[in-house]
């Protein structure tokens, strides 16, 4: 799919169109926001030393593995800023160009999703050996919806989705293997997006309780926009991946539909956001809030809506000057 935005924008022959401007402005917000947390996660890298047996050590090796996959995130999205700066001050780029920084680019983001894998053993691991002794149960069941399940799924789905889309990106690949492997990927994008939040949510309410959400009308909203809304959105990604996967070129499929997902996906992100930024507060604070501003490292998307909305129009262009 990222391949296909690129050819969407060869064959606008505006300069500076919404779409490329849009582009541009996702991947210099992916840059900078992957830049902060890792600068910020250096800092804090020491903090394994505050904690004690075996606690310490995981804590030291997932910040480690943490640290690794965001300077690859760093540099992948460094990457996808330099090569749209160049694609608008050159007015395109060739294809082989493009799809070897596409390659690149996809091969260095599934590092850093595989930087997760630690922290996912780490969360399904009994709760003696994960070193949370104490807490009467053999696994520590909070850990594992919150942090175990949702990095090991994503540490290991992703990464695959993703190296096989960029080895779709093979000169010697038929053209609509990209396209497949695109659409799946963008699928499973979704899925982990909302398992990855779905899980925060649950040990929220775990451990603040039901009134967390009945009391604070924008949390009960925030929490079925995630365990239930995201999740149709995953859904129906799904439907139309199935659907449009044997597609030949890009211009077999209702762009308008991709469009309106992607503005979808960053709209969660931007209206949580915006639910801190308007009601927000010490009564407000959570381990979700904790979660969603402070580690949560996708939250960059807020500024997708950008990149959906001229989609969202891009094919009720081409059908209006193709009318009589």
């Amino acid at each position: 799919m990222l391949f296909g935005l690129f050819k969407v924008m060869k064959t606008d022959s505006t300069p500076y169109s919404p779409l490329k401007i849009g582009l541009l402005i996702a991947a210099l917000a992916w840059f900078l926001f992957s830049f902060h947390e890792l600068f910020k996660g250096m800092v804090n890298i020491g903090e394994f030393a505050y904690f004690t047996g075996p606690t310490s050590t995981w804590i030291l090796i997932t910040d480690a593995s943490g640290a690794v996959g965001l300077f690859a995130r760093t540099i992948a999205a460094l990457t996808a800023l330099v090569a749209m700066g160049v694609y608008l001050a050159k007015k395109g780029l060739p294809k082989a160009t493009t799809k070897k920084i596409l390659q690149w680019i996809l091969v260095i983001e599934a590092v850093y999703w595989l930087s997760l894998f630690v922290s996912g053993i780490w969360g399904i691991l009994p709760a003696d050996i994960a070193g949370f002794e104490g807490v009467g149960v053999t696994f520590n069941l909070a850990f594992l919806i919150e942090t175990g399940l949702p990095c090991l799924i994503a540490s290991i789905a992703l990464p695959v989705a993703l190296f096989k889309l960029a080895a779709a990106l093979r000169p010697n690949k038929p053209a609509n293997s990209a396209l497949k492997w695109g659409l799946i990927a963008g699928t499973v994008y979704i899925f982990v997006f909302w398992l990855e939040n779905v899980g925060n949510w649950i040990y929220t309410v775990m451990v603040k309780g039901t009134q967390y959400l009945t009391v604070y009308p924008e949390n009960l909203l925030s929490f079925l926009l995630t365990t239930v809304g995201l999740l149709a959105l995953a859904i129906y990604a799904a439907y139309f991946a199935k659907k449009f996967v044997g597609a030949e070129r890009l211009e077999d499929l209702n762009l308008k539909t991709v469009g309106a997902i992607i503005v979808l996906v960053g709209l969660y992100y931007l209206w949580n956001y915006l639910t801190w930024i308007y009601f927000g507060g010490n009564h407000l604070w959570s381990d979700w809030y904790a979660w969603f501003l402070g580690h949560n490292m996708d939250l960059w998307l807020m500024v997708l809506p950008l990149v959906g909305l001229p989609l969202l129009f891009e094919q009720s262009t081409k059908k209006t000057a193709a009318e009589p």
